[in-house]
């Protein structure tokens, strides 16, 4: 190796037997949020969590000491699978035979007709009926800034990016690790950046959709909403529009001053 080569960690491949439900599919049980005692304290980030529903089936959401938990199925495959004319195959292992069975995404609708959504209050997920406020404030100047801006996901997917993307922390302890083989072993993009950072725990970034985007998967469809105690119905990770920096995606319009330049010719063309 020469000077200055940079040293890539490659992640343990999971130890399986055999082709199994794992191939295309990983159970696992997911950190919603902490809180200081009062659930309601966590219903706005379980809100969001519960709401990224495209490739995660939520079930059995709960209270655990200060934190709330929710068991989930990340619909994702594994890097080292591999299927082809009805055949499947393991390139790490070599198990080979029929392709295990899809896994399917179960999950209520978050938006129902008659203006019902599926929120989480303290730690239940029910639907409810919200109201738009008499006078609502915009949350930015003018329109929707993020409306036709180029910004993508990992896997090139346009527009909403920051709908699509999320942080999720995975329980897993350090001893687990067959748990932590797997989840290392999702394909990538769509579960990737897979950290430790406690000992009981793995952070990860995963390409989800969220369920309250309208049919078009532009806009968020709780915008200006209230819940029946008057809370905004929103969740409070969504309310501020980000400021500049290097977390921001490709093409996003707050970007470098790009907003700016995006809202001016929102007016111009007004």
């Amino acid at each position: 190796m020469g000077r200055g080569a940079l040293l890539c960690e490659v992640p343990t491949p999971p130890s399986c037997s055999s082709l199994g439900r794992q191939c295309r599919a990983l159970d696992v049980t997911l950190r919603v949020a902490r809180h200081d005692g009062h659930l309601s304290a966590a219903d706005a980030e379980a809100t969001w969590l519960l709401g990224h529903t495209q490739r995660i089936s939520f079930t059995n959401l709960r209270p655990h000491g200060r934190s709330l938990y929710v068991d989930a199925v990340l619909h994702l495959p594994c890097q080292h699978f591999k299927e082809e004319s009805g055949a499947a195959c393991c390139l790490v292992h070599g198990h080979t035979g029929t392709p295990p069975s899809l896994v399917p995404v179960e999950n209520l609708p978050r938006r129902e007709e008659g203006g019902r959504f599926w929120l989480v209050t303290s730690a239940d997920l029910s639907p409810m009926p919200l109201s738009a406020p008499s006078r609502a404030l915009p949350l930015a100047p003018g329109d929707n800034p993020c409306e036709g801006a180029p910004c993508r996901t990992a896997d090139n997917t346009r527009g909403s990016a920051c709908c699509r993307d999320l942080q999720i922390e995975v329980l897993c302890r350090r001893e687990e690790t067959h748990l932590e083989a797997l989840i290392r072993s999702r394909r990538s993009p769509y579960l990737c950046k897979v950290s430790r950072e406690s000992d009981d725990s793995l952070d990860a970034e995963m390409i989800s959709a969220c369920g309250y985007l309208d049919d078009r998967g532009r806009d968020c469809t709780l915008h200006g909403l209230k819940r029946p105690d008057g809370r905004s119905a929103k969740p409070e990770l969504c309310f501020e529009w980000p400021e500049g920096g290097d977390f921001l995606h490709s093409g996003c319009v707050f970007r470098n001053g790009t907003l700016a330049t995006h809202l001016t010719g929102q007016a111009a063309i007004g």
